[in-house]
């Protein structure tokens, strides 16, 4: 039974990231915090897989740092699109 709650947990909340990355579309603040939280569902997700087959966890810190880069990278994404355009709005600028 804790197995099945140990795997089921994170691919709900990988879902939920997902269906909350496509439904909000508006702001480019919500997606990015909807990426992060699919990502770290997937850590979480990750996490439970190699502590389950008694791996070292040596990757997981190496998915969580690469997981910082891109955060990283999407708020200066942001800023500079706030910057150039005064707002995070999709629909406020032309992509052309």
């Amino acid at each position: 039974m804790l197995m099945i709650l140990n795997w089921c947990l994170p691919s709900i909340l990988f879902i939920m990231g997902v269906f909350t990355f496509v439904s909000n579309r508006k702001h480019l603040l919500s997606m990015l915090l909807s990426l992060e939280y699919i990502v770290l569902s997937l850590f979480l997700l990750l996490f439970v897989y190699l502590n389950m087959y008694n791996y070292e966890n040596f990757f997981s810190m190496m998915f969580l740092t690469f997981s910082v880069c891109e955060g990283a990278l999407g708020l200066s994404i942001l800023v500079s699109m706030i910057r150039t355009h005064g707002n995070d709005y999709f629909q406020s600028f032309n992509v052309l």
